[in-house]
């Protein structure tokens, strides 16, 4: 029997295979220890990071944000209407948040901007880093002016869904399309109006234009049983304002060319009655 086969070695060599086997394993504990300590360390680490990128004055809208409008926290776009400035002072009903802006809820400000009154909706959206807040304005659309006589500026204005304006919003630019009314609030009050009253006279003014191919200039409503709609033209007489003034508009094309023919003055075309007729300047 050879030396290699004796239990003494076989014994030896089983105790040297379990040291080996033991020192693997020891190995392996300190690794995996190693690994946990890392796994530690980072997450240690990670999380003071988030705590201090957090922290950093950046994620929140500065103190004097709502100040004024000359900073870089604030941006308010698409009013044609309100000044900036009046939307300014409504956002100062409410506190700038200390909070990161990815938390700071924005219902209150909304609310603040809609209660003025050519304000339909808002939309306010939150940048991150550095924090701003961009305020996006809805604005009603304007349909109508009032003025109390011809040669005066408008003082208010009806919107498309029947809300009345205050002078504090006038006057209007010029790119809006909207139908003079003069009105002295008598006999029919203008503060009185709805919707309904308010498009009839846009639907008034697009009828007459569609069938003349001019613009009006102006309704004249100052007594509602006498109603007037002037183009460059000729001044047009209608009488009481209701649902059959919209047939008799239809006439107008064919008395148009005989006004351009007269030589004399027309003071106006008369389409109160079933004979139409025009009435010279005396």
């Amino acid at each position: 029997m050879s030396s290699e086969d004796s239990p003494r070695y076989n014994q030896k060599r089983r105790l040297q295979q379990a040291q080996m086997q033991r020192r693997i394993r020891q190995s392996q504990r300190r690794l995996t220890r190693l690994r946990a300590l890392c796994k530690l360390f980072i997450t240690v680490f990670i999380i003071f990071l988030a705590f201090f990128i957090i922290k950093l004055p950046q994620w929140r809208l500065h103190k004097n944000a709502f100040d004024n409008l000359d900073n870089s926290a604030l941006e308010i776009v698409n009013n044609k209407i309100v000044p900036s400035q009046k939307i300014l002072s409504a956002l100062r009903r409410n506190q700038v948040s200390t909070k990161p802006i990815f938390l700071v809820e924005t219902d209150n400000l909304k609310d603040s901007i809609k209660q003025l009154e050519p304000i339909r909706d808002v939309y306010i959206r939150r940048f991150w880093f550095p924090a701003r807040l961009q305020i996006i304005i809805i604005e009603r659309i304007p349909a109508i002016t009032i003025s109390p006589d011809i040669d005066v500026a408008p003082i208010a204005f009806f919107s498309t869904d029947g809300k009345l304006i205050g002078r504090d919003y006038m006057p209007l630019k010029e790119d809006y399309s909207v139908v003079k009314v003069i009105t002295y609030g008598r006999g029919d009050d203008y503060r009185n109006w709805d919707k309904s009253k308010v498009l009839s006279f846009k639907k008034l003014a697009a009828i007459v234009e569609a069938d003349t191919g001019e613009s009006v200039e102006y309704i004249d409503y100052r007594n509602p049983q006498d109603v007037y709609v002037k183009i460059p033209t000729v001044n047009i007489r209608l009488g009481s304002f209701n649902s059959g003034t919209y047939d008799k508009i239809h006439r107008i094309p064919s008395l148009l060319p005989q006004v351009q023919m007269l030589n004399k003055k027309v003071k106006y075309i008369d389409l109160r009655w079933d004979t139409n007729y025009i009435k010279l300047d005396e």
